[in-house]
């Protein structure tokens, strides 16, 4: 009789725990790449470079994780709208028409709309680095710093990408030669 009861709770444990997994609904962005080119000499980041075209769309109510590119990233809404997080603070919504940049600086996109996004991206990077780079543990992180104002009046202390700051000197000069 006992092992009967253990059986049933075990059965009625097991049951509720796949009916909780499979309920849960899982978001992933949807790209496609449309192309890939090298550039000898990319005068937008002073070297070789890769050049990838590709489309990318959000459902209603994802959100993407922590990631930053490696160098110049241009992107045109074209259906809903994408809101972007900086990893610093803040966030910006841009709407079907609208271009925006981004690169280099910790974010994450949302759609917080009730209707699918999509967007046409251009990445321009380093020849050999990927387009994106996810941060580890999905964990928000602030930077790097974009101008020395960022670094003056204690800013320098919310930075924590790609590392923190001793001091508002060390943040200017990163900002200055990017170390």
């Amino acid at each position: 009789m006992k092992l009967n009861l253990l059986r049933n709770r075990l059965a009625l444990a097991v049951g509720l725990s796949a009916i909780g997994f499979l309920g849960v609904t899982v978001y992933a962005a949807v790209t496609m790449i449309l192309a890939v080119g090298t550039n000898p000499h990319s005068e937008i980041i002073d070297g070789p470079a890769a050049v990838t075209f590709r489309t990318i769309s959000f459902a209603p109510g994802e959100v993407g994780a922590w990631h930053y590119h490696p160098g110049p990233l241009i992107n045109v809404v074209n259906r809903g709208t994408v809101t972007v997080e900086d990893g610093c603070g803040g966030e910006r919504s841009f709407t079907v028409g609208q271009a925006f940049e981004e690169g280099g600086r910790v974010h994450r996109p949302k759609n917080l709309g009730s209707e699918a996004t999509f967007a046409y991206q251009t990445f321009v990077v380093p020849l050999g680095e990927p387009t994106t780079v996810n941060i580890p543990g999905n964990e928000r992180q602030c930077g790097p710093a974009r101008s020395v104002d960022e670094c003056k009046d204690g800013g320098w202390v919310n930075f924590t990408f790609p590392h923190s700051f001793g001091s508002q000197g060390e943040c200017v000069r990163f900002v200055r030669i990017g170390k």
